[in-house]
């Protein structure tokens, strides 16, 4: 049953791969919906084995060379249970919207192929037992990632989105090689419980050496600093695929990497401080882009990167529940916000422009209602569950109580109410005033509309996984993982005072949006707006600092080493050779003449040899 959750996708990409385009187009968006579902009913009957030390099956032996074994092997523990719930159960809503959001493609064999591979890759990075299984998933989310974001590749900046990500995903990816490769030169294996288990035995510089690699691995895959510019371009791709992106699989697995190879990171303080500091500052970062984009998957991609900022927070402060408890709420509201922006989309005649929209809330109830749940989750409206799991990220750095992490809590404040700013500005410029835009198109397909209301209860209900004490509720997600250590420890009247922060930031945040946007102005951006808005120039700083020296210096061995070096040496000698072939032939033409006086000139030369050598 463990083995079809992971071989039940693979199998409808295949075969929608192979025989897809003779097919139906029903049935091929049946196929690959369907191969998804079995496996999360799949990995629903495997539930009951997860607890304790989980369920572990090895299918076949994939590499033995020497003392050297590898093994496809599953692991499937309380953390891996909790995650192939989550791809499996949003990824299967993704497949079902995108049957009716993709209806027109002509290519949608290739579409639903690639979708279910891309379901694949990140199951076999959850359920691997060992790096190496681990990595040929992490390389298969970044060739399906580069895939189905360039999937309209005619137009060139399709393309370009699709080759950057891949790209600076590959440069995260070397960090991960080496440190995996480090790993099992010191171990020599590659399983991760037996690395976990013996991790103690590493000197602290390795330690802190290995665990920032693994940093710089997961820092690519989420889009963390400085590996961040890939995923506001990604936006390129169709609005299903940027939802599996954000929501289920590429952006959560750096996230899981860590907590999967905590037992050996948190061995390392500085690591950790490491981890939440580029946490932190990513999340900052990323809020304050989202504050002036003017696309509305633009600024829910940059939201994605800051809330995926909070998780590495959360494993930079010991806390994997924390980061998992977000890792959860964030997957269901953020598959509704990207969702029921492709409605919005829809509604305003395929426009992507916030500015050009307005007024949408009379045109669809449905989508508005739905998507301002996703908004407020993302907010952190009280009662939601991104205000309970961003705000036990904030408790836990708030406890720790030492100067460095209360500075982390404040810019987690501070980044919070940014958040309820930039979420509300989208509320009302999408929804509030009147259509700005040209005359609207036919209504949203129901079946899309649909899909959003799961992940709208889940939304609202999905806090309850993990409610803090002070208001009677229990932390099952902490005690399914085993880390009930990780709760804050805070006393009653400090966590009301959080309480009272939190919620005065997100009315703080919501009224600024109220007083700037509910009547739509249009202004001219500013110097400061244009920096936000371009990401802090981060593509220009990195074109100037590496594009453009790269490609100086292949302009230079090109153009300087191949054509006028070498190519001029290679053209030189050759056109010596003709030139003197040239005139040699005229020795050899065939005339006696000629013959007689080369003879006359040969033996005048020979004897004038001999005369100089007498005369010597």
């Amino acid at each position: 049953m463990l083995a079809l959750v992971l071989i039940l996708p693979l199998v409808g990409g295949l075969f929608n791969a192979c025989f897809g385009s003779r097919l139906p187009r029903p049935l091929q968006a049946l196929i690959a919906s369907g191969a998804v579902f079995a496996s999360f009913l799949a990995a629903l009957a495997c539930w009951p084995q997860a607890t304790g030390a989980g369920l572990h099956v090895n299918l076949f032996t994939w590499l033995q060379s020497g003392g050297f074994t590898a093994e496809v092997g599953l692991l499937f523990d309380p953390l891996a249970a909790i995650m192939t719930l989550m791809v499996t159960g949003v990824a299967g809503l993704i497949h079902i919207y995108a049957a009716s959001y993709m209806a027109d493609e002509h290519d949608q064999a290739r579409f639903f192929a690639l979708l279910n591979l891309f379901v694949f890759a990140m199951l076999t990075i959850i359920l691997a037992d060992n790096l190496l299984l681990m990595f040929l998933g992490w390389e298969g989310v970044g060739f399906c990632s580069y895939a189905l974001i360039g999937f309209w590749y005619r137009k060139a900046e399709n393309a370009r989105a699709g080759r950057k990500a891949f790209i600076v995903t590959r440069i995260g990816d070397l960090f991960f090689t080496v440190g995996l490769l480090w790993l099992f030169s010191l171990f020599g294996t590659i399983g991760i419980e037996a690395i976990n288990g013996r991790a103690a035995e590493l000197d602290p510089t390795t330690l802190t050496i290995i665990s920032l690699l693994l940093l710089g691995g997961a820092c690519g895959k989420s889009a963390q600093l400085p590996l961040m510019s890939w995923l506001p371009d990604a936006m390129a791709g169709p609005t299903p695929v940027s939802a599996l992106i954000h929501a289920a699989t590429m952006v959560t697995a750096g996230v899981y990497l860590l907590c999967r190879m905590f037992p050996l990171v948190s061995l390392s303080t500085m690591a950790l401080d490491v981890i939440a500091v580029v946490g932190m500052l990513t999340a900052l970062y990323a809020a304050t882009c989202a504050l002036a984009q003017t696309e509305i998957k633009r600024v829910l991609a940059y939201s994605t990167m800051s809330q995926v900022g909070y998780m590495f927070l959360a494993v930079g402060l010991g806390s994997v529940s924390a980061a998992m408890f977000h890792l959860l709420t964030h997957a269901f509201f953020k598959a509704l916000l990207f969702m029921g922006a492709g409605c919005i989309i829809q509604l305003a005649g395929h426009e992507n422009n916030i500015f050009l929209m307005g007024g949408l809330r009379k045109r669809s109830r449905s989508v508005f209602w739905l998507f301002l749940i996703g908004l407020l989750c993302l907010a952190g409206a009280p009662l939601t569950d991104g205000f309970f799991s961003k705000d036990l990220i904030l408790a836990t750095a708030f406890a720790h109580g030492d100067p460095f992490h209360l500075s982390l809590y404040g810019l987690g404040v501070l980044t919070a109410g940014l958040t309820s700013l930039y979420s509300f500005r989208l509320a009302y410029l999408v929804f509030g005033g009147d259509y700005r835009g040209e005359e609207l198109p036919h209504a949203v397909s129901k079946v899309m509309i649909w899909t959003l209301v799961p992940l709208g209860i889940s939304g609202l209900a999905g806090g309850f996984l993990n409610l803090p004490h002070f208001i009677g509720g229990h932390a099952w997600l902490s005690h399914w993982l085993g880390r009930d250590n990780e709760v804050p420890n805070l006393s009653l009247q400090t966590e009301y005072y959080l309480l009272a922060l939190a919620f005065g930031t997100f009315l703080l945040g919501w009224l600024i949006a109220h007083l700037r946007y509910h009547r739509f102005v249009e202004r001219e951006p500013g110097p400061v707006s244009g920096f936000f808005l371009s990401g802090w120039r981060c593509d220009a700083f990195f074109d100037r600092l590496l594009i453009r020296p790269f490609r100086q210096l292949c302009r230079f061995c090109w153009q300087g080493v191949d054509l006028a070096l070498i190519d001029g040496l290679v053209e030189s000698f050759s056109r010596a050779c003709f030139v003197w072939g040239h005139v040699l032939r005229y020795l050899a033409d065939g005339k006696i003449s000629r013959y007689l006086q080369s003879f006359a000139w040969g033996l005048l030369l020979i004897v004038s040899w001999f005369l100089l050598r007498a005369i010597a």
